[in-house]
This record gives C-alpha cells, structure tokens and sequence, in this order.
C-alpha cells in the first residue's frame, strides 16, 4: 500500500506546474498574472522574474527579456 501511495506522490509531484517537471508543464494561466504578462508556478525558473502571488501559493512570473541568465535559455 505504500508502494502506491509514494507512486501517486511522486506523480503528483512531477506535474505539478513547476516548471522542472519532467513532462514539461508550462506553468498555469490565471487571469490576474496573465493581466501582468506572466505564469503561476511553484516558484520561479531561471530566466523569469517575480511580479507577484497567485492565491497565495503560487508566483506569477514574468520571463525576463534582458540579461537572461545562461541557465534560462535551456529551458
């Protein structure tokens, strides 16, 4: 039974909208950082800036346009 249960966390982990997972997730659209011209994420990838929260868990997140670090072109 723990064998499934840690099956079903780690999924649920890898898709979670990160921005790390390994089915590559975009990050989630909501209408008060989409008005900002950024995704919600847990937490900022390399490459984007924080703007703001997005209900309270979330960081809306705008990717950066200059001096983009070498680890954000990769993703």
């Amino acid at each position: 039974m723990s064998l499934c249960l840690s099956g079903v966390l780690f999924f649920l982990m890898v898709s979670l909208p990160s921005g790390h997972g390994m089915i590559g997730n975009r990050g989630v659209e909501l209408r008060p950082c989409k008005a900002l011209g950024g995704l919600c994420f847990f937490g900022c990838k390399p490459g984007w800036t924080f703007v703001a929260f997005c209900h309270n868990i979330l960081a809306c997140c705008t990717k950066n346009k200059v001096f983009i670090p070498a680890q954000g072109k990769e993703i």
